[in-house]
């Protein structure tokens, strides 16, 4: 009897350790599980991390994409600043309306009086002049014998400091033709030269068509209108201008391979070559 209950004794002893090994294996698959769905949810929030930022990511700026677009002549600022971006900008801008309108009539009427009216400005200035004076001297002769006050005739004084700021401006504009003059006269750039000639050409062709005080009336009116309408339709003018810009650089470049690229070079160019 003693031997039989030893036995089952020794048979029922590893109960213990079997439930330990569930109790592990159970604390396994928790920690599995614990451990996958860390996983998953990192992946997910990860996932629904890079989703947001797809969907937080913004698209390009307008301005980027406004920087891209051809504008005529390489144009990178507006045309009020391009202008000037002063008194002088707002007038032909038109921001000023009643300033712009009376520069714009003034203008038309002195080419109406010197070119349709065939006045001369020295006869003017002087048949002017003769009526002022001949006006405020009897006016104030006269208000000796009415007993009135004679006429206040003002001090006219012309200031130092926009006189000396137009002479240098002059001065600046000047100098910078001329040095271009000497730049395509020196036979560095072809391009220029021909650029240059071509202008001239078409001066002489509207010189003989109009005298001085017509062009600079025309000219006058042009700065009037012509950035005025260029700002108010550039989206629709600047596609037109690169076509043409495109169009003429390929002539130019039909001409270059025919003919100017065996025209021989300035010294200078040569210099630099060698």
């Amino acid at each position: 009897m003693a031997e039989e209950h030893k036995h089952e004794e020794s048979v029922i002893a590893p109960e213990p350790a079997v439930e330990v090994v569930e109790r592990e294996s159970l604390m396994d698959k928790i920690s599995e599980k614990i451990h996958h769905g860390g996983d998953s949810s990192s992946s997910s929030s990860s996932s629904d991390d890079e989703d947001e930022k797809k969907k937080t990511k913004k698209p390009s700026s307008p301005s980027s994409m406004k920087s891209k677009v051809y504008r005529l002549f390489g144009r990178e600022q507006p045309v009020h600043k391009v202008l000037g971006g002063g008194k002088p900008a707002d007038i032909f801008m038109w921001k000023n309306k009643k300033m712009s309108g009376g520069v714009l009539g003034g203008a038309t009427a002195a080419w109406v009086v010197f070119e349709l009216m065939e006045y001369h400005l020295l006869t003017l200035l002087c048949h002017v002049m003769i009526v002022v004076l001949a006006v405020l001297f009897l006016w104030s002769n006269a208000t000796m014998f009415i007993n009135k006050s004679p006429p206040k005739i003002p001090e006219v004084h012309i200031p130092e400091e926009p006189i000396l700021h137009l002479a240098s401006g002059l001065r600046i504009e000047i100098n910078r033709g001329f040095s271009s003059l000497r730049e395509i006269a020196s036979g560095r750039d072809l391009k220029k030269f021909l650029i240059a000639i071509a202008g001239l050409w078409i001066l002489s062709i509207l010189g003989g068509c109009f005298n001085f005080l017509t062009l600079a009336y025309i000219a006058l009116v042009l700065l009037f209108t012509v950035p005025l309408a260029y700002d108010k339709y550039e989206d629709k003018v600047d596609p037109l201008g690169e076509k043409a810009v495109i169009e003429l650089k390929k002539q130019y470049a039909v001409l270059d391979e025919k003919v100017l690229s065996k025209i021989p070079l300035g010294p200078l160019k040569n210099k630099k070559k060698d």
